[in-house]
């Protein structure tokens, strides 16, 4: 992994955790001692981020981790409805035994209680990700990646506020199972049956903290 790719990853968790709020300015000498890398790798990460709408630059003031906004919410769910479920559709067209032994691995990992909300979260992630690998499409891959992290952005964003997240994560139960039988017309329904429930959710959180905000 470059320097580049490795304050790359670095600061977009610390972005998508909340590490570092919405809006909180970006102190680039800060990055650069705490992840022990040169002014380069931390500028082109931030670039790259920046991109990837994680970031905004605004020239002579600085830079910013970006906003968190309703507007955000509704155009990043219009596109994963659609492209989420084309994934989901080519995976189970092209997808190996080998993935499906990864989801498999992952998903029997899914805590009996709901308290340990990270453990969900990077089950979540984990089952995704391999989604998309499994898609075998590059650009795909890196478009779904994307907006996936600004999804899971906000979901810690308002994780104070989100009841039980075991029925969002068991919903890949049923996606699974139809990945591997090479079910794409059933995966690509259960898939976008999974993207509005979580978009309804985050709809209904999101514009009641704005109404009492």
């Amino acid at each position: 992994m470059s320097l580049s790719q490795q304050a790359y990853q670095s600061i977009k968790r610390k972005i998508v955790y909340l590490e570092l709020e919405p809006g909180a300015v970006i102190d680039e000498v800060a990055l650069q001692e705490e992840l022990r890398l040169g002014r380069t790798p931390i500028r082109e990460a931030l670039q790259r981020l920046e991109q990837e709408k994680l970031v905004t630059i605004v020239p002579r003031r600085g830079m910013f981790v970006s906003e968190i906004s309703v507007t955000d919410l509704y155009q990043i769910f219009e596109l994963r409805l659609t492209v989420e479920a084309l994934a989901a559709r080519l995976a189970a067209q092209r997808g190996s035994e080998a993935h499906w032994q990864q989801m498999a691995t992952a998903l029997n990992s899914i805590p009996w209680d709901s308290a340990n909300d990270q453990q969900l979260i990077e089950i979540d992630e984990a089952c995704h990700a391999i989604i998309y690998t499994a898609a075998d499409n590059t650009f795909l891959e890196d478009m779904l990646t994307t907006c996936y992290a600004l999804s899971l952005r906000l979901w810690m964003f308002f994780l104070h506020r989100i009841g039980d997240m075991r029925t969002a994560v068991q919903e890949h139960q049923q996606i699974y199972t139809a990945l591997r039988d090479g079910d794409a017309d059933e995966a690509a329904r259960l898939m976008q049956q999974h993207i509005q429930s979580f978009q309804a959710e985050m709809s209904a959180i999101m514009i009641g903290e704005w109404d009492h905000g």
